[in-house]
């Protein structure tokens, strides 16, 4: 299996060249990957389920959220995804096809080539680039997060062997195993927007209750799963609504409940308004105590998705709490009395 493709243009190569003359750090790439042409490809089934490669995982989003409003998660802690990884990516006679004409091209320096020469034994035509293993391992290389968060050049240790069946090294950090891939698939989840449905609809009251909720057919577990093919594991990152924190936007306000966080019930957040219910407390909501005169109050919803992780082999577990909100502008009136 082919993990990338290799396209040698004249305008890039001195780039190319330069990335793997200094080894020491990651080059941006197309798709994640640290030289620049690492395979990036979509794959749709017969349902229109859409499955990404991109840096040597495979992401299947087809339970993923969906629409204009979805978003990414925010871990409610100071944990991130990773940012970079190490995965499979060359067969021996792939590395043997990538790094040939970067050596003879002398670019990187003799001594630079002789090492590297030296490294993957390439003047032994039979054993060089480990070509004796063909089919019993793969040349493993790092990926980065193509949005380039903080940390993405960490990742800089040089092409390690691994054979078929043998875990990857313990000390290159982030190498996949079911647990990464379930923190990478962390990072590829998209949930419904936060936008709550409030009742009044048009205009809210001063010293009103007004109910809020959101819409229960949206939200629904989601998930991701990771895998890579050629090793044979993978996991599934799931996310679960539990919560929904109201901030009124203003201090001249009230919640319902108090805390301001609306626990799901019945597999719903809040409930709808329903006609009859004028004198009911809502069980999610917010009272102005104020109007916001010419202007609105920015009333901020935050849905906390708690997140889990299965994954092959039997392994499992929890990852952090995931949150995903927004603001829209509420309208809060006076209530006017006319005296006949």
């Amino acid at each position: 299996m082919k993990f990338r493709n290799v396209l040698m243009l004249p305008v890039g190569l001195t780039v190319l060249l330069l990335s793997v003359a200094s080894p020491a750090h990651a080059e941006k790439g197309f798709g994640g990957g640290t030289d620049g042409n690492t395979e990036q490809r979509a794959n749709t089934d017969g349902n229109g389920n859409v499955s990404v490669t991109v840096g040597g995982v495979v992401f299947d989003r087809s339970k993923n959220g969906r629409g204009d409003s979805v978003g990414a998660v925010t871990s409610s802690t100071s944990w991130s995804p990773p940012a970079c990884w190490y995965a499979p990516k060359f067969t021996p006679q792939e590395l043997q096809d990538y790094l040939e004409p970067i050596w003879e091209a002398g670019s990187t320096g003799y001594e630079w080539d002789a090492k590297q020469r030296e490294k993957y034994n390439a003047k032994d035509e039979k054993k060089g680039f480990n070509k004796d293993k063909t089919g019993k391992g793969y040349w493993w290389g790092s990926y980065v997060n193509k949005s380039y968060p903080p940390g993405w050049d960490k990742c800089d240790t040089e092409y390690f062997w691994v054979d078929k069946g043998d875990p990857p090294p313990a000390d290159k950090e982030n190498a996949v195993t079911p647990e990464v891939l379930a923190e990478l698939a962390y990072a590829e989840i998209r949930v419904p927007g936060t936008k709550v449905t409030l009742a009044p609809a048009e205009a809210t009251k001063v010293n009103l209750p007004t109910w809020a909720w959101l819409n229960g057919a949206d939200f629904k577990p989601v998930s991701v799963t990771a895998s890579v093919e050629v090793l044979g594991i993978n996991a599934t990152a799931t996310a679960e609504p539990v919560s929904l924190q109201i901030k009124p936007g203003t201090p001249d306000a009230e919640t319902y409940p108090a805390s301001g966080v609306c626990e799901i019930k019945d597999g719903r957040i809040g409930a709808p308004y329903e006609k009859g219910k004028a004198d009911e407390m809502p069980p999610c909501g917010v009272k102005y105590l104020r109007s916001s005169g010419d202007g609105t109050f920015p009333l901020q919803a935050t849905v906390t998705w708690e997140i889990h992780w299965t994954g092959s082999g039997g392994a499992g577990g929890d990852l952090p709490d995931g949150t995903f909100g927004a603001t829209q502008d509420v309208v809060v009136q006076e209530i006017q009395a006319i005296n006949r």
